[in-house]
């Protein structure tokens, strides 16, 4: 959105519970939710999850509860976490970060998939919901994903969800005792319709077949568009 002779600040992202097709999201308040959530993505067994995250792993669900708090209090992080949208049992979390809603600008960041997660429709729409609140409901200009540039997952992820890589920050941050190159990608509101009816047409129950693999994929559909 280039006019902005009407532009109005906008709201912090804060998305109320909200049930999909295969994920919902919920609001995370961590003096009720850490024990739960550390059960699926904390503990040794998966310490692999948070590599390349700036933060974690930790030994125990206090310390961790401890840290996200201090996180939101002291720079702004929003976090929801996600559950299987039949079962309820509980899968991972995402925060909203570098909260700007005076320039309509916020990340998705510290992002946690349980394996369960992992490679399914379920990852794919909670990030689609996501950013669908961000655009739709509040009317944001960009949408940001940052990663450590090492992490080539999390790149190949941020371009086949429709974020557009940027650069990279040389140097930018001291992660873990190492150093840190940070790549940026990001999505605008310009952008944002073609990426959401390709969400919209990939999640799709025809999309998939008789043992739920995709027959075509984000990338494909959204180059269609």
């Amino acid at each position: 959105m280039n006019d902005l002779t009407n532009w109005k600040t906008c709201l912090e992202p804060s998305l109320n519970p909200l049930r999909g097709r295969y994920v919902a999201i919920e609001p995370t308040i961590f003096s009720q939710h850490t024990n739960m959530l550390f059960d699926v993505i904390g503990g040794p067994e998966n310490d692999d999850l948070w590599s390349h995250v700036a933060i974690g792993p930790w030994k125990s669900a206090a310390l961790f509860g401890q840290a996200m708090e201090m996180h939101g209090e002291n720079d702004g992080w929003i976090t929801h976490h996600f559950r299987d949208a039949n079962t309820a049992e509980l899968l991972g979390m995402a925060s909203y970060m570098r909260n700007r809603p005076e320039q309509g600008s916020t990340e998705i960041g510290c992002v946690v998939f349980s394996k369960k997660l992992q490679r399914t429709a379920a990852a794919t729409e909670a990030m689609y919901l996501m950013a669908k609140h961000v655009f739709d409901d509040l009317g944001y200009r960009r949408y940001e994903w940052k990663c450590n540039n090492a992490n080539e997952s999390s790149k190949r992820a941020a371009l086949r969800l429709g974020f557009t890589f940027e650069g990279i920050f040389r140097q930018d941050m001291v992660v873990k005792g190492q150093n840190r190159d940070t790549a940026w990608f990001s999505i605008t509101d310009r952008e944002w319709p073609r990426i959401k009816s390709a969400f919209e047409a990939w999640l799709k129950p025809a999309n998939f077949d008789a043992h739920g693999g995709q027959k075509h994929s984000l990338a494909d559909i959204r180059a269609a568009l």
